[in-house]
């Protein structure tokens, strides 16, 4: 096939956002220019073109809903057990294990795993933080590898995967045109595996060495607020919550939920507990206002954490051809699609190079510090790669969600790692340079073990 003006136009401003990306530099502008510059040169009418920028990002928001929706939700329940007390008991039980700095940065790290996959990390970052950081150092746990523990396993391991909330996955498969998310998550398991073990005993063999001629660095900061006596309606819910969640991973096993079926789980799961915790705290008539504080402040921050992934989606898929006939009508073709044809019919490309370019552009796609919104891009490539080499298109979305939540999510970028610094009393970029070898090391031998995959 030949490829037109408006795919070579569309393909520069591609090229002009990942650059934006590169000089760590806001996206949006070249975004909603390039829909403006899509919409005009496919229509021909400045009126339309206005008209095809909102019409983008309706299309994009409601691709997003369900996930800002339940993350928001989610946001609320944790507001709500913060406000008890509920959540220092939940992670009582886990401090009085460490007893050195090896059991410290482990059980820091897997405490921080478990809650950043069911609340996110930042919320996870604060309760995981204030209540277990003053023990871990107190087990001689120095604060920058205690910062290092909670970034990797919170911001890297779990939110790279995201397995239970299913965010990342989701805008990944949407834009790669992958229908099953569980398929996406079957092709990600061996490559975050390899990136989880390899980063992981890199840093720890980091830690060791550095740690026996360490001095003592300040103390972190103490965010725990003194809270009045539980009762037994604070008990009740620190035993209730995570048990309902293990229920909600037995549920979702035996009756094979996936997707958005699995996130409603959760999400209604939430909405419930946020409720019960409303009223066990308060009486039944206050507790109406106090759930609307918590709906309130979970969907301020849901909203605040995708705005900008809205916009940067509504562009790129525009490269997808069933998103592209929804925004621009039903003659409109995929114009990533069609320029992965193109290359397939002309450009000789192999595994390797394609897999490189995957992780490059991913990792770019990091550099502005979200690691959300480059997913619509590298699932875009994905799907464009797909078409113009005989390659897994699973392993490829896999590579660049790894790639990019990892950089940008964040653990190597300063301005992304800021509030586990403020926790923790380091300074970001000594907390990125302990991270950056690691995390490198592990990107290595993901690609590495790719290459067999794809």
């Amino acid at each position: 096939m030949e490829l037109t003006a408006l795919h070579w136009v569309y393909i520069a401003l591609v090229v002009v956002v990942i650059i934006t990306m590169g000089f760590r530099k806001d996206t949006l502008l070249p975004c909603i220019f390039g829909i403006f510059i899509v919409g005009w040169m496919y229509s021909g009418s400045v009126v339309t073109a206005i008209q095809v920028i909102f019409n983008a990002l309706i299309a994009a928001g409601m691709e997003f809903w369900g996930i800002i929706l339940v993350i928001s939700l989610v946001i609320a329940m944790s507001s709500a057990l913060r406000d008890i007390g509920a959540d220092e008991l939940m992670i009582m039980p886990i401090k009085k294990i460490m007893r050195n700095p090896t059991i410290a940065y482990f059980g820091l790290g897997f405490v921080m795993l478990f809650f950043s996959w069911f609340i996110w990390p930042s919320p996870a970052v604060a309760l995981v933080g204030a209540i277990m950081l003053p023990a871990a150092l107190k087990a001689g746990l120095p604060p920058i590898w205690a910062a290092v523990a909670m970034n990797i396993f919170g911001h890297g391991i779990a939110l790279s995967s995201d397995f239970f909330i299913q965010g990342a996955p989701a805008i990944a498969a949407k834009a790669a045109g992958i229908e099953d998310t569980f398929m996406l998550s079957k092709s990600l398991l061996p490559l975050w595996l390899v990136m989880s073990i390899v980063t992981v005993a890199v840093s720890y063999y980091m830690m060791r060495k550095e740690i026996k001629t360490m001095p003592v660095l300040d103390q972190p900061l103490d965010l725990s607020e003194k809270k009045e006596k539980a009762t037994w309606g604070v008990y009740l819910v620190a035993v209730m919550t995570p048990l309902a969640f293990v229920l909600n991973i037995i549920i979702m096993y035996k009756y094979q939920l996936r997707g958005g079926d699995a996130t409603a789980l959760v999400g209604g799961t939430a909405v419930l507990i946020m409720c019960f915790v409303a009223i066990v705290q308060h009486n039944p008539v206050n507790c109406l206002e106090k759930i609307t504080d918590y709906i309130k402040e979970g969907f301020v921050f849901g909203i605040r954490i995708f705005a900008p992934v809205i916009v940067i989606g509504a562009f790129f898929f525009l490269g997808s051809e069933g998103m592209a006939k929804s925004i621009l009508g039903p003659d409109a073709t995929g114009l990533l699609s069609d320029f992965g044809l193109f290359l397939a019919n002309n450009v000789t490309l192999s595994k390797i190079p394609v897999a490189l370019i995957q992780m490059v552009t991913g990792a770019i796609t990091g550099l502005d510090g979200s690691g959300f919104s480059g997913l619509p891009l590298v699932g875009s490539l994905a799907n464009t790669f797909s078409l113009a080499v005989d390659i897994n298109k699973e392993v490829l979305t896999a590579m660049g969600q790894l790639t990019t939540i990892w950089v940008g999510g964040g653990t190597i970028i300063p301005w992304a790692i800021i509030p586990v610094a403020a926790i923790c009393n380091v300074n970001p970029l000594d907390l990125a340079k302990r991270n950056i070898v690691p995390v490198f090391i592990g990107f290595i031998a993901m690609f590495i073990v790719s290459l067999f995959l794809l």
